[in-house]
């Protein structure tokens, strides 16, 4: 408020000393409600006011001395103190350091937020100078070797406001607002940019990363790391502060890795980030894990089954007791199937109950705990609780203990359906992961009724979708088989403005489910190995993962880039 009434004097400065006319005034102020900008650079451009007699009422009004840079030389060490791209953005010249302070010359000393990102980021008190916008200008093109810089974020970007949510405890988060009226760009528009840019380009997460002389920011879209535009090594520190104030962590602990949590309302989405800020060499790293609420309603029959796998999963999902395990490495997808399976089921006349770590997405009608090892709350220790609770079906975020296991298989013995999560290569395995945690096979046998493993490949974008030969060797290296007859119709993307050049748009599960009977429950007492087991289960009509990546990239929906990536040999 006090900017707004600095200037708000130095206008009526202006005309009282017959400058600038109330016309002229009228004028350029309905010149920047249309198109935005600095009043004082309006009044410049549309010639109401030259820049001499601006700047020599600026100095006037202000106390600031002002400072002809025409035959001025910068000294290198003193230039090196701002980057080029923060000393183009800003129009700020670096002129001289005298102990801890650093004097600029700025065209417009009134720009308050370029002051206080200039003093966070050199760690220097900042006395500024007034020169003329042109003086200024010519000055930093003198002195840096090109205009590329920190602007290049911005460009072409349209960052819409963002209104920062409550977190869990229900209480406002403290900070500014991430996009300022003024159209200055600070660390917080830096922020929201990174931000706003990755929700928008439906990136799972973003790394801000350190290096010696520069910092890089990645998105991780479809599961890949693509790069994208990174603001200077000096941003990085404040960078970092911003997010973990907005995370609500400390910001002063710099040695040990902190773990946090925001929320945003962005265009009427609510939008969950998980931050993980870790020691590196070069300073700390952050990684931000994008949970998209919209994305948590969706249905099973959005996720990639085919209708036989589908049927299949539903029958499992309904029954009334029994273990359902999903395995699969981390960002396989395991969460967003079973919260889709959780949604099916969902019902009044029905009692679920989770626990997990973390709780990704809040579903209403069901009790959802959260992990907290340093209160001892742990997956075993709320399994016990939950069990008392009167539950008909129960989600153990993941089994990753012997005493977990014990407790998940005697609750689906006893009358529950339970579901929850494995780290293994394929379904077969998870038989075998559960005897190498000390289950007995014979408890394995009689619990599990169902084991799904999972990968996520990315979709050929519909919008550049070419239809391309593929020579019968290539098809037998990759164990391709037909499927009851169907000609095969194997595609690529060519890459188009709508996938970004990739030829890929979104996701899709492929799925390799294992349905138990008497004759795989008889194996796995036996202690069979996971490949006498897959065996079997493919003689029963079992797909494995390879098998079904294969066929849907003969109907076009994938390519065999990405079934190799993805998929091992069978």
């Amino acid at each position: 408020m006090a900017d707004t009434s600095l200037k708000d004097r130095l206008v009526q400065m202006l005309v009282k000393s017959g400058l600038v006319t109330e016309e002229h005034l009228r004028e350029a102020r309905t010149i920047q409600k249309d198109d935005g900008g600095q009043l004082s650079r309006i009044l410049i451009e549309e010639g109401f006011v030259s820049s001499d007699e601006l700047m020599i009422t600026l100095s006037e009004h202000l106390g600031i001395p002002p400072i002809n840079l025409g035959k001025m030389r910068v000294p290198g060490e003193v230039a090196g103190l701002i980057s080029k791209q923060l000393a183009m953005f800003y129009q700020v010249v670096p002129i001289s350091k005298v102990g801890n302070t650093l004097t600029v010359a700025m065209a417009d000393p009134l720009n308050v937020f370029a002051l206080d990102d200039l003093r966070l980021m050199t760690g220097m008190e900042i006395q500024p100078v007034i020169s003329n916008p042109k003086d200024v200008h010519e000055k930093l093109n003198e002195i840096y070797s090109d205009k590329h810089g920190l602007e290049n974020i911005l460009k072409d970007t349209a960052v819409p406001n963002v209104e920062v949510t409550k977190d869990d405890d229900e209480r406002e988060i403290d900070v500014e607002q991430l996009l300022e009226a003024t159209g200055d760009t600070s660390v917080i528009k830096v922020v929201n940019v990174i931000i706003v840019q990755a929700v928008e380009e439906g990136a799972s997460d973003i790394h801000i990363e350190p290096f010696d002389k520069e910092m890089r920011v990645r998105n991780r879209i479809d599961g890949i790391l693509y790069e994208r535009t990174s603001p200077p090594k000096t941003m990085h520190a404040a960078i970092i502060s911003r997010i973990k104030i907005m995370s609500k962590l400390d910001i002063a602990e710099r040695r040990r890795p902190q773990d946090g949590r925001f929320g945003i309302r962005l265009k009427g989405r609510d939008v969950d980030f998980r931050v993980s800020v870790l020691p590196t060499a070069h300073g700390e790293k952050i990684v931000l894990r994008i949970l998209d609420k919209s994305s948590s309603g969706r249905k099973l029959e959005e996720l990639g089954f085919d209708d036989d796998a589908l049927v299949k999963f539903r029958e499992a999902i309904c029954a009334p007791y029994g273990m359902v395990l999903v395995t699969g490495p981390t960002g396989s997808g395991k969460t967003t199937t079973l919260y889709a399976a959780l949604k099916e089921i969902n019902k009044p006349e029905t009692n679920i109950v989770t626990v997990e770590d973390p709780i990704e997405y809040q579903m209403m009608g069901i009790n959802q705990v959260q992990v907290n090892p340093d209160i001892d709350l742990t997956f075993a220790a709320g399994l016990r609780s939950i069990l008392r609770q009167d539950p008909n079906i129960v989600l153990v975020g993941e089994i990753r203990d012997q005493e977990t296991a014990d407790i998940a298989i005697k609750a689906a013995l006893t009358g529950h359906l339970v579901f929850s999560t494995l780290h293994t290569n394929n379904a077969p395995g998870a038989m075998t992961r559960l005897d190498d945690m000390g289950v007995e096979p014979f408890l394995v046998s009689s619990s599990v009724i169902m084991v799904l493993a999972q990968r996520l490949v990315r979709r050929i974008c519909e919008s550049c979708r070419k239809e391309i030969g593929i020579d019968a060797a290539t098809l037998e290296r990759c164990q391709y088989k037909p499927v009851n007859g169907e000609p095969a119709k194997f595609c690529h993307g060519t890459g188009c403005h709508r996938c970004s050049g990739s030829g890929y748009k979104g996701r899709m599960s492929i799925i390799e489910l294992l349905k138990m009977d008497d004759d795989l429950s008889s194996l796995v007492v036996t202690r069979a190995s996971s490949a006498e087991i897959k065996k079997l289960a493919i003689q029963h009509g079992m797909q494995t993962l390879r098998m079904n990546a294969l066929q849907k990239a003969a109907q076009g929906l994938t390519t065999l880039e990405e079934v190799l990536r993805e998929t091992a040999p069978d």
